[in-house]
């Protein structure tokens, strides 16, 4: 095995314990601009370029979601221009949360107190105060009228521990599992 594979295994296992144990951290490391506090859940594809990406306050990013600064279709097309490149940077604004497995495009802005369903793919910028989904994401409804039906839907739940969530999600759903 020659060295540079052994150089690229022994980089690669930091990397993956540093992306497990504190993910905001390697973020951070990778050059994601990180404006206030975000939670990060899982694992995040912060692509080739996280220094385009940039994350403001108060804002969550749940288990495989990607960001894509470039426009990767480009290569086939430089035997022609070999210049040719597409790229720009993603901005994610305040009080928002991005579901799992969605994907952010290049160029996309999010504004601030948005909710990104899970499995979009954000391919335009989204407004302030918006729910958006799907493939493409498009509008669903507002965050205000998001919250009156998380209101009259709540279990009430939400200020447990997770322990204490598990025990009584069981209680509530027992005849269902």
């Amino acid at each position: 095995m020659n060295i540079y594979r052994l150089r690229k295994i022994f980089l690669f296992i930091p990397d993956t314990i540093q992306r497990k144990l504190n993910p905001l951290k390697f973020a951070k490391r990778k050059g994601v601009n990180i404006k206030g506090n975000v939670k990060l859940y899982g694992r995040q594809n912060w692509g080739t370029e996280p220094w385009m990406i940039t994350l403001g306050n108060n804002v969550y990013i749940t288990n495989n979601v990607s960001f894509l600064t470039h426009d990767g279709g480009t290569l086939i097309l430089r035997q022609y221009v070999p210049d040719l490149e597409l790229s720009s940077p993603i901005a994610v604004g305040d009080d928002v949360y991005i579901g799992i497995n969605s994907v952010i495009l290049p160029g996309v802005s999010i504004g601030n107190n948005v909710i990104v369903a899970a499995g979009s793919v954000v391919t335009r910028d989204i407004p302030d105060n918006s729910v958006y989904g799907g493939v493409p994401a498009k509008f669903i409804k507002t965050v205000d009228e998001y919250f009156e039906k998380a209101k009259k839907n709540s279990l009430h739940l939400g200020h447990l521990s997770a322990i204490e969530k598990e025990k009584e999600l069981k209680k509530l759903f027992s005849n269902q599992l």
